[in-house]
C-alpha cells in the first residue's frame, strides 16, 4: 500500500471519530463538566484505538455506522483513563497530549467527575434505541468492559501502582502491560471485528494481532520514554525512571526492547497474513506505525 493512501486513510478516519466525538460528547452538562470532557477527549491524541476499531471492521466489511459508535466508546474509555491515570492519587503528571492535565486545568474534583462520566457515556454510545442489532450491541459492551475492568485497564494500574520500587520479572512486567494498555488496543480490534462477519479463524488471528500490537505499543512507550523529551511526547519524558517504575527498558536494556517491539510487530503482521482476510492492509499499517511512532 502507498504510504499516501494509508495517510488520507488516517486522516479520513480521524475526522469521523472527531466529528462524532464533538457530537456526543456535549458541552451543556451541568456546572461546567460538558467543558472539562471536551477539554479531555477532543482535538488531541493518535486516535489509535479508534482507528483500530475502523481498520478491522473493514476488513471484515464490517458495519460503518456500529464501527463509529465503537470507536468513539473506546476513545472515551482511553480519555477516562488517562485523566484518571495523570491525578495526583495515581501518576501525578501535569502534561498530557501537550497540554495541562485535565486536574491542573480544571481540579481534582471536576477531572475525577469528568472521567466517570466518559466512562458512563462509553455505554451509552454503544447502546442506542435504534440501529443496532441487540446481540452486536452485548458483544461490544462486553468487549469494552473487560478490557476496561479488573481483568484489563484498571487491574494493570492496579498492579503498576504496586509495582513502584519492585523488580518484576519479565512475564510479570508482560502481564502487568497487557493489562493496563495491550487489551485495550486488543478489544478496540476484536470490537472491529465484531462488527462484520469474520470466520473463528480469522477471529483468532486478529486476536492475536491485536495482543501483539497491544504490548508493542507499551514497548514503544517505554522506549519513548527514556529517548525523547517532554516537548515531541506531549507528556512528561522520564517520569518512569523519576518514579522507579519497572519498564522494558529497565528489564531488557534499550536496544533489547527495541528489537522486542520489532518481533511483536512481526508477530502481528504474521497473524494477519494467517486471517484469510483480503483487505488487511490498513491493520498491517497501524501494526508498522505503532512501531515506528516517535511520541
Amino acid at each position: 500500500m502507498k504510504i499516501d493512501d494509508f495517510s488520507h486513510w488516517v486522516l479520513d478516519r480521524q475526522q469521523d471519530v472527531e466529528r462524532a466525538l464533538e457530537r456526543w460528547v456535549s458541552d451543556e452538562s451541568p456546572a461546567g463538566l460538558g467543558a472539562v470532557m471536551r477539554y479531555a477527549v477532543l482535538d488531541g491524541g493518535k486516535r489509535l484505538r479508534p482507528l483500530l476499531v475502523m481498520a478491522a471492521a473493514e476488513a471484515v466489511s464490517g458495519d460503518s455506522a456500529a464501527a463509529l459508535r465503537a470507536a468513539v466508546a473506546v476513545e472515551l474509555i482511553h480519555a477516562y483513563s488517562l485523566v484518571h491515570d495523570d491525578m495526583p492519587c495515581m501518576d501525578n503528571d501535569v502534561l498530557r497530549r501537550g497540554k495541562p492535565t485535565v486536574h491542573v486545568r480544571y481540579g481534582e474534583a471536576q477531572a475525577m467527575l469528568a472521567g466517570d462520566a466518559m466512562q458512563a457515556l462509553a455505554f451509552e454510545v454503544l447502546t442506542p434505541d435504534e440501529g443496532m442489532p441487540p446481540q452486536l450491541m452485548s458483544t461490544l459492551v462486553r468487549l469494552l468492559a473487560r478490557a476496561s475492568g479488573h481483568d484489563g485497564m484498571a487491574g494493570g494500574q492496579a498492579i503498576d501502582l504496586a509495582s513502584v520500587g519492585r523488580s518484576l520479572d519479565e512475564q510479570s512486567l508482560r502481564d502487568m502491560h497487557r493489562r493496563k494498555t495491550g487489551v485495550l488496543l486488543q478489544a478496540s480490534v476484536m470490537m472491529g471485528a465484531a462488527c462484520g462477519n469474520a470466520d473463528a479463524a480469522a477471529l483468532a488471528a486478529l486476536s492475536e494481532y491485536g495482543a501483539a500490537v497491544g504490548l508493542a505499543f507499551q514497548v514503544v512507550d517505554d522506549v519513548l520514554d527514556v529517548t525523547q523529551d517532554s516537548e515531541v511526547l506531549g507528556k512528561t519524558a522520564g517520569k518512569d525512571i523519576d518514579q522507579n517504575k519497572p519498564t522494558f527498558v529497565s528489564l531488557l536494556g534499550l536496544e533489547s526492547a527495541q528489537r522486542y517491539a520489532h518481533d511483536l510487530r512481526d508477530q502481528a503482521h504474521a497473524a494477519l497474513a494467517r486471517s484469510g482476510l483480503g483487505q488487511a492492509a490498513y491493520l498491517a499499517c497501524l501494526a508498522d506505525k505503532i512501531v515506528e511512532r516517535d511520541n
